[in-house]
């Protein structure tokens, strides 16, 4: 499939999923990561502060990470890639559905809705004791951890950690979007992460398109129509504009 086709494909289809990784928000300034273990915490590996037994371990060091990145993601804006998608998600309506693995939440302040967060969201906390989930305050007036507005127990970071399964609500409905869509929109993801990096086979499986925009080749880019080897901003403008 050539880029003419794919935008006649995208343009005719009624159904269409989209999921977006890290890549589509580095181009807000948001380092991966990987890439976010940098001055003190160089000598932390990710591991190391990404999972429930370095919470049960040392939960003002987790929360103090987390707090840095909730201050980085607060100060960045909504990038071209993120507006482009809020775009497409007016133009196609109810049919469209939007699957992140960033927990940013840059597509929702760019005017997407409805956005499926697989990995959770870093401008929230959920309670430990009853599950609730409540918005962090401003990052200048934010002395973590938070206590729940609903038991006052203690708050941890609204993410899924290393080891934790992913929500089972967000999985199953991004496997529908995935499984009913005319066109997968794969953006901005190295497609290795399961179960995230399937999704788009639910798609080709059930006789649908993949188009795949990411600057390097992945695994998904053998089952894709058409891979543009660009970033996600120039990716979309080629795609959505002729």
């Amino acid at each position: 499939m050539d880029l003419a086709a794919a935008r006649t494909a995208l343009r005719a289809a009624r159904r269409v999923a989209v999921l977006t990784g890290a890549g589509v928000s580095a181009e807000s300034g948001i380092p991966t990561f990987r890439d976010a273990q940098t001055g003190h915490w160089a000598r932390f590996s990710p591991e190391d502060l990404a999972s429930l037994d370095a919470y049960a371990r040392d939960p003002d060091t987790v929360w103090a990470w987390y707090a840095g990145r909730y201050a980085d993601v607060t100060r960045a804006r909504p990038n071209a890639a993120h507006t482009a998608l809020a775009a497409l998600q007016a133009r196609v309506g109810e049919g469209f559905t939007l699957v992140t693995q960033n927990v940013d939440g840059l597509h929702a302040r760019a005017g997407s809705v409805g956005v499926v967060e697989l990995h959770g969201n870093l401008t929230t906390a959920r309670c430990e004791t009853c599950g609730y989930v409540q918005a962090l305050p401003d990052p200048d007036a934010f002395t973590p951890p938070p206590a729940c507005a609903r038991c006052g127990h203690r708050m941890r970071p609204n993410v899924v950690w290393f080891g934790e399964l992913l929500p089972e609500a967000a999985l199953d409905a991004a496997a529908r979007a995935f499984e009913s869509a005319e066109v997968a929109l794969v953006i901005g993801t190295s497609s290795v992460v399961q179960p995230a990096a399937s999704l788009a086979l639910l798609t080709a499986e059930a006789g649908g398109t993949i188009i795949e925009i990411n600057p390097e080749r992945t695994p998904l880019s053998a089952w894709a129509a058409l891979t543009l080897h660009e970033r996600a901003g120039e990716g979309l403008q080629q795609l959505l504009h002729a």
